[in-house]
């Protein structure tokens, strides 16, 4: 008989506010790292794509019929007798799509819950500590909710009735913007070429980090003898007899699934990063995402 609850089991509002504490104490030693590169966006502090009024000097041009004669460069004028224009970098606020992957493998364990949206909210944090725009989405195959990203002012987030439904997430029913960093905080642990996802998210000049949440005993497991398995999309259950080989081949399996998730990333030029989720949040986020440039310490 299928044992999982028809509807997303979220955490309590002390949890939730546990969950924001904890996140925001994150958010003091570590940010996302929004540094290397070039933005588009609404006007704010970080380099854009484009030129603007910044104090950022960026190169010189000739002056053209209508350019603002504040930006002319007199030195220059007086050696070369020509107008010559001073160009400086624009000042954007970088947009973030933040996806949350809202499958029941992401909420069976009380544990990876917590993980999941005590990231969304040290996300969230550092997004607001750097001036950028976020959106935050959650998924569960085609089924999309949009969260409201000035929830973290309230004492607790809202929480719609939403039930999970089986497959991977079906990105294409997600309203991305153009040129945002599209974060997506999931185990990956679906049946779908880790390529077209990680390709899908890097269109539109998109920038892609990948936060794979996991529960050490997914990673390591120490199963033995005859079990009763759950496949926790489902909730149906089986009777398995598990002996050192069938673990073995898991863990390979398993091995092989990440490897295939880090070409990907690799070939798009998308960051990825495995989050444990029984250290504490800050402990987390200082191991893989760290190393990998997911996130970058204050400086």
């Amino acid at each position: 008989m299928p044992k999982t609850p028809p509807q997303l089991d979220w955490p309590e509002p002390e949890r939730f506010r546990e969950l924001r504490r904890d996140a925001r104490a994150a958010a003091g030693h570590l940010r996302l790292c929004l540094q290397q590169r070039n933005w588009r966006g609404a006007i704010g502090n970080w380099s854009g794509a484009g030129t603007g009024s910044s104090i950022d000097f960026q190169d010189h041009r000739p002056y053209l019929p209508g350019d603002d004669p504040r930006y002319i460069d007199w030195a220059a004028y007086a050696r070369s007798g020509s107008y010559i224009m001073k160009l400086y970098r624009e000042e954007v606020s970088p947009a973030i799509d933040l996806i949350l992957d809202l499958s029941r493998s992401m909420t069976w364990e009380p544990v990876k819950r917590d993980r999941l949206f005590g990231l969304a909210a040290f996300c969230l944090e550092s997004a607001a500590a750097l001036g950028a725009r976020p959106r935050m989405s959650g998924i569960s195959g085609g089924k999309v909710h949009m969260f409201d990203p000035a929830l973290l002012a309230g004492n607790a987030w809202p929480v719609p009735e939403f039930a999970p439904v089986e497959g991977p997430p079906r990105l294409e029913a997600l309203p991305l913007q153009s040129g945002a960093l599209r974060i997506l905080i999931s185990d990956l642990l679906y049946d779908q070429a880790p390529a077209d996802l990680v390709r899908h998210l890097s269109t539109g000049k998109g920038r892609v980090a990948l936060l794979a949440p996991f529960l050490q005993q997914e990673a390591e497991p120490d199963w033995r003898g005859n079990l009763e398995l759950i496949d926790c999309e489902t909730g149906v259950s089986r009777r398995q007899r598990v002996d050192p080989a069938l673990l073995a081949n898991y863990r390979q399996a398993y091995d092989r699934h990440f490897d295939q998730w880090r070409e990907a990333c690799r070939r798009y030029n998308a960051r990825f990063a495995r989050v444990p989720c029984e250290p504490s949040l800050v402990d987390s986020l200082g191991l893989d995402a760290f190393q990998k440039g997911v996130v970058e310490a204050w400086a």
